[in-house]
């Protein structure tokens, strides 16, 4: 059986010879024998055992878990497995942090807002869960038995992925900043309120078209024709919208009416809630929505000039 010193096995190797003594003295790597004058000699188990221990170090294995390995109380591949989960957990934890500092440098953010932003990345799935959770429930608070609100609730809840992209953090922090601001919270709450008032009271009815999507829908053609809101051409796209919202709802076409639509459309056209979609799309890797509020402003300001 080959035998070699401790100087052999480095260059065997390319460990330094303090490295071998440091592994041979902690029984990592011990001495197959001794030559006469008492030094250390290591046979090819132990150069077998060195490159492994020099893989597993370089791929960050501590020390402990490499002894139990190369003394087979583990095998190799639990250790992988392990080692590979506690690199991914190492590689979101990362990320997070990536992208609150990507964050903070694109806001100019000052001390308070960056330890927020942190703090909101690093929540787990339960605290996401109640986070979200809690925003919906004051928005919805006794609506949530109107027809269609849950799958409106759903729609509104921002699931985010267990290794997501930089943005869908990013999106993730300012969404949460969002959902704790109280005054968007009580606008929210306003504009889920009214969306209720102009449902059917009915179960077996037909829910009556939200104003919100017949405005957007009746405008966004006029808005892409180039029609000014004041002008002429436009009275037929605010007659279609004020008669089809009166008749669904058995009232009179009328200024007062209008005034009530109008009112609508303003309270549910707030920036904040645009805003909240488009971070929702990107946290849950849906398609970008197409933003209401050119469509919106445009038949508001179309409104205003007919009401003088």
């Amino acid at each position: 059986m080959a035998l070699y010193s401790i100087g052999d096995l480095a260059r065997r190797t390319g460990l330094t010879v303090k490295t071998i003594r440091f592994y041979s003295d902690r029984g990592i790597v011990p001495p197959a024998d001794r030559s006469p004058a008492g030094y250390r000699l290591y046979d090819l188990d132990a150069v077998a055992r060195l490159e492994l221990i020099r893989t597993l170090r370089d791929l960050g294995v501590d020390l402990p878990t490499i002894r139990r390995v190369v003394d087979r109380e583990v095998s190799l591949p639990e250790v992988a497995a392990a080692h590979a989960e506690a690199v991914a957990v190492q590689i979101r934890t990362l990320r997070l942090r990536r992208a609150v500092l990507t964050a903070v440098a694109r806001r100019g953010s000052s001390p308070k807002e960056m330890d927020l932003m942190h703090k909101l990345a690093r929540l787990s799935e339960d605290e996401r869960r109640r986070l979200v959770d809690g925003f919906l429930e004051a928005a919805f608070d006794g609506l949530d038995t109107v027809p269609g609100f849950a799958g409106i609730m759903s729609s509104m809840t921002p699931e985010l992925p267990d290794d997501p992209s930089t943005e869908q953090v990013e999106a993730w922090v300012e969404l949460a900043g969002l959902a704790q601001d109280p005054d968007f919270r009580a606008a929210v709450r306003r504009t889920v309120a009214g969306l209720a008032a102009e449902r059917n009271d009915t179960e077996d009815a037909p829910p009556r078209p939200d104003a919100v999507v017949l405005a957007r829908d009746h405008a966004r053609p006029a808005l892409a024709a180039g029609l000014a809101p004041a002008s002429p051409e436009a009275d037929s796209v605010v007659a279609a919208v004020a008669t089809a919202y009166a008749r669904d709802r058995g009232l009179p076409d009328g200024p007062d009416l209008r005034r009530r639509l109008l009112a609508r459309l303003e309270e549910a056209n707030d920036p904040r809630r645009e805003r909240y979609l488009e971070l929702l799309a990107v946290i849950n890797g849906w398609p970008a929505p197409e933003p209401s509020a050119p469509a919106l402003d445009w038949f508001a300001e179309a409104l205003r000039a007919r009401l003088g």
